[in-house]
């Protein structure tokens, strides 16, 4: 890789032998074929089969129940949703940003604890550490950009007013609070649909994310209701499991359900934040259904951080809706 123009430029992945073995390799822009499906299948069922021979070998040496999990790899949530159940491990912890950003972390505690001799702290709760902004910083922006918006004083009237709306089709920017750590959007950077919706996947690629139709979008749901929806549900804090949701479920949330039958889960704690569980909830007393499709901030960007970059997201998207922290804005 070589940062050419301070845009970094990557090589050819593929060797020779990789291509007589599979195939030429994939132009951008050319249809996905079966073939390609096939072999991404075969690669990440390989990827599997090593991942838990791994954590096997790994129980078989020290017998404990719980295992934490880090490095890229850690990042693959198909495989950690099967983990449980293909090992003897009781417990599987993955923090929010496993892979190599997540040394940062890492080095903080091993000086914590090492060094210092501080006793070891609890596991992460939740992964908002970011940059966060004022509602007087935002209305300074939708005033120098000359936006019309609503200032909401109560937040039950604000998550009515929101969940109301996704129960009605809307596409949701939703920017509150500190940033995620970490690569997932967890309800402070979040863009928010309906998952009842058979074509919200469809309706999201075409007004916002511009993706490949076979990425999917995640369930957001109540700690509390995870067990009601998904089978052996455990909490999922930092969206790093993919779980099976129970056959009678599936159809009431196809727009989060995969062909196989899974979501990638993200259980949602009223004390860690208030304000998303209480529009899930919201919404789950609107409709019946405590989840909501929760994808990234974004239009095939880094997340977005700050007010400034939320409002220019909405504004060359089709979003309906952007709420920033107490601010509505409606196209």
């Amino acid at each position: 890789m070589n940062w050419q123009a301070g845009s970094p430029l990557v090589g050819p992945l593929l060797t020779p032998v990789a291509e007589e073995w599979f195939g030429p390799s994939r132009s951008p822009g050319q249809p996905l074929t079966q073939a390609h499906l096939d072999l991404a299948a075969s690669v990440q069922m390989c990827c599997e089969e090593a991942i838990f021979h791994l954590a096997n070998h790994l129980h078989d040496i020290t017998s404990l129940p719980n295992l934490c999990l880090a490095g890229g790899v850690a990042q693959n949530s198909a495989a950690n949703g099967k983990l449980l159940g293909r090992t003897p491990f009781k417990n599987l912890y993955v923090p929010p940003a496993g892979h190599d950003a997540g040394t940062a972390l890492g080095a903080a505690l091993y000086v914590h604890c090492q060094v210092q001799g501080q006793a070891r702290p609890q596991p992460q709760a939740h992964s908002y550490f970011g940059a966060h902004f004022t509602n007087d910083q935002v209305e300074d922006l939708l005033q120098a950009r000359q936006m019309s918006a609503e200032r909401f004083t109560d937040q039950a009237a604000l998550v009515q007013f929101v969940s109301r709306r996704i129960a009605d089709g809307a596409v949701v920017g939703w920017f509150q609070g500190k940033a995620e750590f970490g690569p997932r959007a967890l309800g402070n950077r979040s863009i928010l649909a309906d998952p009842r919706r058979p074509d919200a996947k469809d309706l999201l690629n075409k007004k916002v994310k511009l993706r490949e139709t076979f990425r999917p979008f995640a369930p957001s749901i109540l700690k509390e209701q995870a067990a009601t929806y998904f089978e052996q549900a455990q909490d999922s804090p930092f969206m790093e499991r993919v779980a099976v949701i129970k056959p009678e479920k599936r159809s009431l949330i196809p727009a989060v359900t995969h062909v196989d039958g899974t979501g990638r889960l993200q259980t949602v704690d009223r004390a860690v934040n208030p304000r998303y569980y209480a529009l899930i909830e919201e919404f789950g007393r609107l409709t019946g259904v405590p989840i909501l499709l929760n994808t990234s901030f974004n239009e095939n960007e880094p997340i977005v951080n700050r007010p400034e970059e939320a409002l220019e997201c909405f504004l060359r998207t089709q979003m309906d809706i952007l709420v920033i922290e107490d601010f509505v804005v409606v196209r």
